[in-house]
């Protein structure tokens, strides 16, 4: 709880646009834009995947800055606004959802892994998700016991990121060359089959940068600017967003399959480039591990944060052996819904000037007034599906948790 010091800031824009880049990135992101098809047309979802990721990465960046303004977590963050003793329940909340969605991240990596194997004839057998499973484990459990920071500036700026922009230029090229041949002015005109409006469509956009705002401020802290911070954040992640979502729209359109690794396996040279964003995946169950330890730490500061990340990884990696985590999804989409309204309360008593370590030491064990607004956040999540069918359940509740939050804030002396 204590914020980080002036001489331990290091990130600049470039560092937090090359990290949040890199962890927009996955194939879980592809998959979710390809489920926009064939509801909407290609114009429609085109639309909702540039806007959703603008607004969507812009909340993540606004985080952001709170996290580096403050230098505080995201744990912290939740004791200035919520109280020393209520936020322990979200901090909860987010270790056991960054488990959950870890976990899914491994199962994602072992699949593409047996998926890659079995396609150039080198991995048969029924030990080989075992193995998977555990190599992929292994390899962040041997990330999370160095310094998060040297990973950030040297890794993923310097090796990773090159290498996944190249992947997905090759696969941009050959399914962009794919719709020429296909005939490229009918799929961009091609009408929708409905199901599906634009505003959830909007929602279903949102949702992925929208999943990251409980890990964002346990990065940005580490920055040296709030500015370069919201810049760098809202940069990265909005490009990676946009581009995978569309790459996923594209391959829908072009190679229309269940399964999206099968379709990015069937391009050219597809083996080579999936290989190369699976190795990228790793930092997403890398930043799961790390920011639960961060949370974890906060709970718990007897042990440090590098001996609760291996902790997490070894947790995430057990269950991603045992539990059928694709049936899973839908509880772990339920669980995330809580954390949209909670931040929308946050950024709504923070964003403007307040100065959150100032609030985290005048903070009482329950602060009752912000608690009620995130419980009638998560109400309205739920509701407005049902009351405004066309309208999603992210954006009511995020507007109506931080219009609250603001308008009730308490006043600057």
């Amino acid at each position: 709880m204590v914020p980080v010091s002036a001489d331990r800031r290091v990130f600049q824009w470039h560092d937090h646009a090359s990290l949040w880049f890199s962890l927009g990135v996955g194939l879980l992101v592809m998959q979710v834009g390809a489920y926009l098809m064939p509801a909407l047309g290609t114009q429609e979802a085109l639309w909702a995947i540039v806007a959703g990721s603008l607004l969507g990465a812009g909340l993540l960046g606004w985080v952001a800055k709170l996290g580096c303004d403050s230098g505080l977590a995201s744990a912290g963050l939740m004791h200035a606004v919520y109280g020393r003793g209520f936020a322990n329940l979200p901090i909860v909340l987010n270790i056991v959802q960054l488990v959950g969605w870890g976990t899914f991240e491994l199962v994602v990596m072992r699949d593409a892994t047996v998926a890659i194997g079995q396609q150039s004839g080198s991995l048969q057998g029924a030990q080989w998700p075992v193995l998977a499973t555990l190599l992929w484990g292994g390899v962040v459990m041997l990330l999370i016991s160095g310094s998060m920071v040297q990973l950030v500036r040297k890794l993923i700026a310097r090796v990773a990121l090159p290498l996944v922009v190249l992947s997905l230029l090759w696969l941009s090229w050959q399914f962009v060359s794919l719709a020429q041949a296909q005939g490229l002015s009918a799929l961009w005109n091609r009408q929708g089959a409905g199901g599906m409006g634009v505003l959830p469509a909007l929602d279903l956009v949102i949702a992925m940068p929208i999943s990251w705002l409980p890990l964002v401020a346990d990065y940005a802290r580490h920055g040296k600017s709030g500015g370069a911070a919201l810049r760098g954040t809202w940069l990265g992640y909005a490009l990676a967003n946009m581009w995978c979502y569309s790459l996923g729209v594209l391959v829908a359109l072009t190679l229309p399959s269940t399964d999206l690794v099968q379709a990015l396996l069937l391009a050219q040279g597809g083996l080579i480039a999936l290989s190369l964003i699976l190795i990228d995946e790793v930092d997403n169950a890398y930043g799961d591990a790390y920011s639960g330890a961060v949370s974890a730490h906060s709970l718990s500061p007897r042990w440090g944060v590098r001996r609760w990340g291996l902790a997490v990884a070894a947790l995430c990696t057990g269950l991603a052996l045992v539990l059928p985590m694709h049936s899973l999804e839908p509880f772990l989409l339920l669980l995330s819904s809580v954390f949209v309204p909670l931040f929308g309360v946050i950024l709504g008593r923070l964003a403007f000037g307040t100065h959150a370590p100032t609030l985290l030491a005048q903070a009482r064990v329950v602060n009752a007034l912000p608690v009620a607004l995130w419980l009638a956040g998560i109400a309205v999540y739920h509701l407005a599906p049902k009351v405004l069918p066309g309208a999603g359940s992210a954006l009511p509740a995020l507007a109506f948790s931080f219009a609250l939050a603001w308008a009730t804030r308490p006043k600057a002396r």
